[in-house]
């Protein structure tokens, strides 16, 4: 019976689609972590905190920068990639996607913009792209890009674990 059931365990594992490995291995962020924008001033901390919900199939990342308002950004799987919508105090809400997730287990995971709502004109400032790398289990570096009035930019944050 014992072997049965860790045949079983086996099986369901070996089953996981690549984007539920992907989730899995995004979902070892849970916790707290502190760091800070490069190029910007050092007392612009950025506090993160993941936390799963809705029984596990979202990670909620709640970004407190310092002295601005919350931001919350919802990684789920869908299909055979994950999509990450951010809600952003600019007061709008992209929803970025991966393509389809081939390497479960690579260091970064790449989300571009598949549509944005709440923007009141083409020109508001809007995230675009965001990559996510985990550096190692207490490191993590995210580079978002982003559109204001036409032009393109990069904004990347270095974060370190706390808990």
């Amino acid at each position: 019976m014992g072997l049965a059931l860790a045949e079983v365990a086996i099986t369901s594992a070996a089953e996981k689609s690549n984007s539920t490995l992907a989730f899995e291995r995004l979902a070892s962020l849970v916790g707290e972590w502190k760091g800070v924008q490069e190029g910007a001033q050092a007392n612009n901390e950025i506090k993160l905190t993941y936390t799963l919900t809705a029984n596990g199939s979202v990670l909620m990342e709640e970004s407190q920068p310092a002295g601005e308002g919350t931001m919350i950004t919802m990684f789920t799987v869908d299909g055979d990639h994950l999509i990450a919508t951010h809600y952003c105090v600019a007061g709008n809400q992209p929803q970025m996607v991966t393509s389809t997730i081939t390497e479960p287990f690579a260091r970064s995971l790449t989300f571009s913009l598949s549509h944005v709502t709440g923007m009141k004109t083409p020109g508001d400032f809007h995230n675009t792209g965001l990559t996510i790398t985990l550096d190692d289990a207490q490191h993590l570096t995210q580079v978002y890009t982003y559109e204001y009035k036409g032009k393109k930019g990069t904004n990347t944050f270095r974060f370190t674990r706390t808990s």
